[in-house]
């Protein structure tokens, strides 16, 4: 049997397209990355068995539009693009590729967090515009306490460089049970005990009705003076109004944003006017080694699906749907 994909950008990984061509499927690919009406038009008017979601929204429309839809796959973790709803509706399970991107994303992060903490984007324009500005602002890293939202693949494999760098680390994740052994990491039982102690915030958890807005004006106030707020998950977790006034008067020293809550980055975005934010455009998952590992995950879970109704539940983000389909 022929299997159809639909992938919701204009590629996938090379690991990705092997499997789905072993296989003898066919794949179509977006022309915009961004356009959510040419998935809903693809879907309308093709039968697809399965889709690989990147990051362009998969609408309640487009799920419904295409009735032979049997699984669809996120190309990552988070699934705020994807109606979830919709799809458990249909019955059609969402799973998600974890841990595939997690040493990509884990860099990234502490890239942004060096750069941030020595406010690389300043002295770099300063440099692109003539000057030679030898300025002592900056903070040191070693011997700061580095405080993680989620304490997964990527939140563990980030304290791992951190303690190299001679860091504490700390973290807040009501998924792990009290006295797991969590190597030299400090586990907090509240956000709130996190917050306080956490001289840079890195946030590595899911969207949700708990998690989103998480840092906002009240949160923000209850870190050190001072304090650097990294985010490579999702721009939803930051309430960015209440960031932008914690930078302006000061209690923020720095942030490192890969990703916001509208992308592009709108022209017109306050974030734009402070030189002590660096930030990249949701590059956290996309080397060449992250895109094939994700990619690989993504075609085969969906595969292993047609082929043999077989599915890894702890990606499945949507279990109830399973249930729908008996």
């Amino acid at each position: 049997m022929t299997y159809k994909f639909l992938m919701t950008a204009p590629a996938l990984g090379a690991a990705g397209r092997k499997v789905l061509a072993d296989a003898g499927c066919e794949v179509d690919y977006l022309q915009n990355a961004n356009d959510e009406k040419e998935v809903e038009q693809l879907m309308e008017t093709r039968a697809y068995d399965a889709v690989i979601s990147r990051t362009v929204n998969l609408t309640a429309k487009a799920i419904a539009s295409c009735p032979s839809l049997k699984i669809i796959c996120k190309h990552g973790v988070g699934v705020t693009n994807i109606d979830v709803a919709a799809a458990t509706e249909r019955a059609i399970p969402v799973l998600t590729t974890p841990a595939t991107n997690a040493q990509s994303v884990a860099e990234l992060t502490v890239g942004l967090m060096l750069s941030a903490a020595r406010q690389l984007p300043f002295f770099q324009q300063e440099i692109a515009e003539g000057r030679w500005t030898r300025s002592s602002q900056g903070i040191e890293l070693s011997g700061k306490t580095l405080g993680l939202v989620g304490y997964g693949e990527i939140g563990r494999r980030v304290a791992h460089i951190a303690k190299a760098i001679g860091m504490r680390t700390a973290f807040f994740d009501p998924a792990i049970a009290p006295g797991t052994d969590t190597s030299d990491a400090i586990q907090y039982s509240s956000l709130q005990e996190l917050l306080k102690n956490s001289n840079v915030l890195s946030l590595h958890c899911p969207v949700n009705k708990a998690t989103r807005l998480m840092l906002n004006a009240d949160t923000l106030a209850q870190l050190p003076d001072s304090a650097i707020v990294i985010n490579t998950s999702r721009g939803e977790l930051i309430d960015e109004p209440a960031l932008v006034q914690a930078l302006t008067e000061g209690k923020i020293a720095a942030a490192g944003l890969d990703t916001v809550a509208v992308e592009p980055l709108p022209l017109d975005h306050p974030f734009r006017q402070f030189s002590n934010i660096v930030m990249t455009p949701h590059i956290g998952g996309t080397t060449p080694e992250a895109l094939d590992a994700v990619s690989r995950s993504a075609a085969q879970q969906c595969l292993d699906f047609l082929q043999q109704n077989r599915i890894n539940i702890r990606a499945c983000v949507n279990p109830e749907s399973l249930k729908k389909g008996e």
